[in-house]
């Protein structure tokens, strides 16, 4: 059985374009999710999807940054896969295939190119912040807060305790705590 894992990293993506393709080719199950490729922790799409192949089945993702972006988890995972006898492919990078002496070294060599990429996009990430801090440090703040504090505080000077203004706001109490705290 063909059995497809389609991922995104952010809920604003689209993951209908990987589906698309991976039932095209033919995988009759597909597990997706959106969640961010760095790490595997989480990503319970693709545990699910390792979970439910079984020996002689293949595990199809449309590129190889969709399983893993670090060769140690991707290693991790194809490995795994071969434990329980399941193979791998790439649909759009057709030499990764693990039933075959020329995948498995396609996919080592690509697997270090996607761990490099992604360490050159942290590195420029930094670089850029960096050098926005020395050129204007007032100007970089970081990430803008996702919790509207002054609704906190609006809500606390109205009398209503943390646990309430956590409950009313979709917050978690300690969040609560740490804005009223903050505001001392």
């Amino acid at each position: 059985m063909l059995v497809g894992y389609a991922r995104v990293s952010s809920s604003g993506q689209s993951l209908e374009v990987q589906q698309d393709q991976l039932t095209a080719a033919g995988c009759e199950k597909v597990f997706a999710e959106k969640r961010s490729g760095t790490s595997t922790e989480g990503r319970q799409a693709l545990e699910d999807a390792i979970e439910f192949c079984r020996e002689g089945d293949t595990l199809a993702v449309t590129r190889l940054d969709r399983l893993a972006r670090s060769g140690g988890d991707l290693y991790g995972i194809v490995n795994r896969l071969n434990t329980k006898g399941v193979a791998f492919r790439c649909l759009q990078q057709g030499a990764v295939d693990t039933t075959t002496s020329m995948g498995k070294l396609v996919l080592g060599i690509l697997g270090a190119v996607a761990e490099f990429e992604t360490d050159i996009r942290r590195e420029r990430q930094r670089d850029g912040i960096e050098r926005t801090k020395a050129a204007n440090p007032e100007r970089y703040r970081g990430r803008r807060p996702s919790v509207d504090q002054e609704a906190i505080r609006a809500l606390a000077a109205q009398g209503v305790g943390p646990t309430a203004i956590a409950k009313q706001l979709g917050y978690g109490r300690m969040t609560v705590y740490r804005v009223l705290r903050d505001s001392s």
